[in-house]
């Protein structure tokens, strides 16, 4: 299966003491790139995310952000600190025994003092795993939206090959009589410019420059890499790198082909093969 770097999915679970969310989304990277935002609670729990993550990720620019929420507390829930409301209150005689004009705290600024309502710790052993086991169901969506955008992209690149392969296959029966008009052609004007020299001498400048134009070989480089594109494809697994290569090599040939050619049907070919191969490399750049 061919996995693109684009990827995005998000679980969010209830726990007894609120609700935990974790976040997943990644684009195109040359290698694997994590980042991690992470909730004050969980910041122990990010070197076994990051592990999880590289096991099933091998590159991208990836961000994880993981966020937990207390769950609010009902009115029945309510009670009272009796012991931190005493320590407030004695600190609070003590200081205006000092200070006789300091304010007393007003009721609202004792209701909003942290503990006030006796508020549970965190059990973080217990978040962690819970985090740890949303992630994992976070990576199998995450990989299975990568999986479906590396099918499409798969599908988008088959289609430019065959639309390659098209061209040349339309473009190469034609090359014979055209090179062999433009060498009557180029003859004819080597008769006219030095019309004393022999008839060997102009054969043999004619096949010397019959070889440089000659895109037999080309043609049949890019028939090559072509397949070997289709059988990258349909082998699957991480095959972002070694595409990149064979649009480069791809790309090569069609430069050679054009700067070869002497007929306006190989230029025109080369020009289109060229926009079908930028066309895939822009595909390329987004698989693993």
């Amino acid at each position: 299966m061919i996995h693109s770097m684009t990827g995005y999915a998000s679980k969010t679970r209830d726990l007894p003491g609120g609700s935990l969310s974790l976040e997943l989304k990644s684009v195109n990277s040359r290698f694997l790139d994590i980042h991690f935002r992470v909730c004050d609670e969980l910041r122990m729990a990010e070197p076994a995310l990051r592990e999880a993550i590289a096991a099933r990720v091998g590159r991208g620019k990836v961000e994880c952000r993981v966020y937990y929420m207390a769950a609010a507390r009902g009115a029945q829930q309510l009670q009272l600190n009796d012991d931190l409301l005493a320590q407030l209150e004695s600190v609070g005689r003590r200081v205006r025994q000092v200070l006789p004009e300091a304010r007393p705290l007003a009721v609202g600024e004792v209701l909003r003092w942290p503990g006030i309502f006796g508020e549970e710790s965190v059990d973080q052993e217990a978040l962690v795993a819970a985090a740890l086991a949303t992630a994992k169901q976070a990576l199998d969506d995450f990989a299975a939206s990568r999986a479906r955008e590396g099918e499409k992209l798969k599908q988008i690149i088959l289609e430019r090959v065959a639309r390659m392969r098209v061209l040349v296959e339309q473009v190469a029966p034609h090359i014979p009589a055209a090179q062999a008009a433009f060498q009557d052609k180029l003859k004819q004007r080597l008769v006219d410019a030095i019309g004393s020299a022999d008839d060997e001498r102009i054969r043999q400048e004619v096949v010397v420059f019959a070889a440089r134009i000659d895109v037999a070989e080309e043609l049949a480089r890019l028939v090559a890499h072509m397949d070997e594109v289709e059988r990258v494809l349909k082998q699957g697994g991480a095959v972002g790198k070694r595409l990149d290569f064979l649009m480069q090599e791809l790309n090569r040939e069609a430069n050679t082909l054009g700067s070869k050619s002497v007929v306006s049907e190989v230029s025109q070919t080369a020009m289109e093969l060229k926009l079908l191969i930028e066309q895939m490399r822009e595909q390329v750049q987004n698989l693993e």
